[in-house]
């Protein structure tokens, strides 16, 4: 059979849907929050940044497509198939409707909406507003075969177009230079602390569950097999050199805004006055138009995955039921407001990431580990300690007396725990373990045959 080519029009198709399904209003905000803070550091900071915020999603496609994984489950099943299950609704259900998919309505409505509508209106508005974008989230999602028509062709390009007008607008009419001050977190290792902000923008536990939407896409264009990782790797591939431009011009642009303005509260307030410098008050409304251009993409992407995984995994639960249950979770938990969502969600994502490293590491490993079961299991089995302290020491039950000095204990003791990163080690030392392990198994099982061979020899 004649193997089909891959076009630049399919490419440029496939690269423009990967891109738009997770370059939401995070990706937007935190790169603009991190130039405002990092100052004159911002090279070390972004550079942190584009590990977990670019470097890390692109390594989690390339573990899908080298384990020929087709859910975060197959991912994680080496190391026990419940394991695999839990991991797969833990992601799911974190990246949507109780964090990631809520926040992209209530990010939409704070920095589009909110400003337009008077205090007393806020919360009936906030439900209006939330009904009708999960509401065509949903109408868009029911059919798959749609989400790259949408995605990929309208709404991600029209993004791209509006924010590449206030690029252009601060590279002619620059705000400052970039010797700018520095803010006291990012004095000192403020590569370690970009690091730690990429996992704000959640795209490296995003891709591991959105891989499987790329994927059902790419066999529509007629792909199947190896090609299908190929085509994957290499549209995978720009668009994360894409996003990383695009990282390092809103960097720059808040590192630049600080000749104008002080720090803001958070990103998204930061890139509204920046916008409505350039723009006046019309600046407000293009802020809307890009955010929720931006997050909606994301939330489709968000909805399609959520639906498929799960209802790979409970197969008598159908799609379209799962994709009732991300549609009304997300309206109902955005409405919390984005405040109590953001504020949440740190010591989760504090939690989750190092599963979800760890598991990309292993799978880019599978060639020479072969998914061994040994390793899996003692990799994680070590990573789970330090994974639960990072999540309370960045929760608030990190003040509770019992729990500071556990955590005061665990920053002293172990290295890089102080910076966010206590589980690096451990797993290392999980994987030499399970490696000793399994070399220590094959070797008793060779000697197991051996002794057979003699009784059957005698």
């Amino acid at each position: 059979m004649e193997k089909q080519k891959l076009t630049r029009k399919q490419l440029l198709l496939v690269t423009s849907l990967i891109f738009g399904m997770f370059f939401g209003a995070g990706n937007l905000i935190f790169p603009v929050q991190l130039g405002q803070l990092a100052g004159h550091n911002w090279l070390l900071a972004v550079l942190g940044f584009l590990l977990t915020g670019a470097l890390m999603p692109f390594l989690a496609m390339l573990a899908v497509s080298m384990t020929n994984s087709k859910s975060v489950y197959d991912l994680a099943a080496p190391v026990a198939p419940w394991f695999g299950t839990v991991v797969l609704v833990a992601i799911h259900f974190t990246i949507g409707p109780l964090s990631g998919t809520p926040r992209t309505a209530a990010t939409a409505f704070a920095m589009g909406v909110s400003p337009f509508v008077a205090p007393q209106y806020q919360q009936g508005m906030m439900l209006i507003f939330s009904a009708i974008f999960f509401g065509l989230a949903y109408v868009l999602t029911v059919k798959q075969a749609g989400l790259t028509k949408w995605v990929g062709k309208y709404l991600n390009p029209l993004f791209l177009i509006v924010l590449g007008v206030v690029l252009v607008l601060a590279l002619i009419l620059p705000m400052g230079n970039f010797n700018q001050t520095v803010s006291a977190t990012y004095q000192q290792n403020a590569g370690f602390q970009g690091v730690l902000d990429g996992y704000n923008t959640m795209d490296g536990l995003a891709l591991l569950a959105l891989a499987v939407s790329v994927v059902y896409a790419v066999r529509g264009m007629g792909f199947h097999g190896q090609a299908v990782s190929k085509v994957l790797a290499k549209a995978g591939f720009l668009s994360i050199v894409l996003e990383s431009l695009l990282y390092v011009a809103l960097v720059l642009l808040g590192v630049s805004s600080l000749g104008q303005f002080k720090p803001a509260e958070n990103g998204g307030a930061a890139f509204s006055q920046i916008v409505t410098h350039y723009m006046g008050n019309f600046g407000v409304l293009i802020t809307g138009v890009i955010v929720t251009l931006a997050v909606f993409t994301t939330a489709m992407g968000l909805f399609v995955s959520f639906a498929q995984d799960l209802n790979r995994v409970f197969p008598k639960v159908s799609y379209l039921w799962w994709l009732r249950v991300i549609a009304f979770g997300s309206f109902v938990t955005a409405n919390a407001g984005l405040t109590n969502i953001v504020k949440w969600t740190v010591p989760v994502l504090m939690l989750l990431y190092p599963y979800a490293l760890a598991l990309i590491a292993l799978s880019l490993l599978s060639p020479w580990i072969k998914q061994s079961p040994t390793i899996y299991r003692a990799v994680m089995g070590f990573v789970t300690l330090p994974a639960f302290l990072d999540a309370f020491a960045s929760s608030p039950v990190a003040g509770w007396a019992p729990m500071a000095d556990l955590v005061a204990s665990y920053h002293q003791h172990l290295p890089l725990a102080a910076d966010g990163f206590g589980w690096v080690l451990p797993a290392l030392l999980g994987g030499l373990v399970g490696l000793t392990w399994q070399r220590a198994q094959q070797v008793q099982l060779l000697k197991d045959v051996d002794g057979i061979a003699d009784q059957v020899l005698d």
